[in-house]
């Protein structure tokens, strides 16, 4: 039987709440990685939102560099991504069967890739980052006509 490889902490601006997280989830990298390339797999096979993301990502490398980078931030406190995702999402044409498929590709993904703690992390992260973004694509429809940035003032 082969010894697990050590974890490998990534940089990190709070690198002493980064190593905790990674010890009470199971989390590293690799295995963001991992989670990150494995359900944007499914969501490009998947007949409801692949044809969104095809139709918004062209060069998939970058983006899910980008999204690793997302959910280091948001898992381990890494800091390492800095954008503003709002802006991307409001003019999706989504609503909220596109969020629940979303939810049900990324909970299967995480279940199957990470521990059980882990995943349950970053499922209970994803519901809330899905929540946040579906309420403001829907008050953005609602002040202004549609999804998209409001008017400079």
């Amino acid at each position: 039987m082969c010894a697990a490889a050590p974890k490998i902490q990534p940089a990190s601006v709070r690198p002493q709440v980064t190593a905790d997280l990674m010890a009470r989830t199971g989390l590293d990298e690799l295995i963001l990685t991992q989670l990150v390339h494995g359900f944007y797999d499914r969501v490009r096979r998947d007949p409801l939102l692949g044809p969104i993301f095809d139709a918004h990502i062209k060069d998939w490398g970058p983006h899910l560099e980008r999204m690793v980078e997302f959910w280091s931030s948001v898992a381990l406190m890494t800091g390492r991504y800095h954008g503003a995702p709002m802006p991307k999402h409001l003019p999706l044409p989504v609503e909220g069967e596109h969020f629940e498929r979303w939810l049900s590709l990324f909970r299967a993904t995480a279940k199957d890739v990470c521990p059980p703690a882990g995943a349950a992390w970053v499922i209970e992260r994803a519901e809330r980052i899905a929540a946040s973004i579906h309420l403001n694509i829907q008050d953005a429809r609602v002040y202004h006509g549609k999804a998209g940035l409001p008017p400079q003032l």
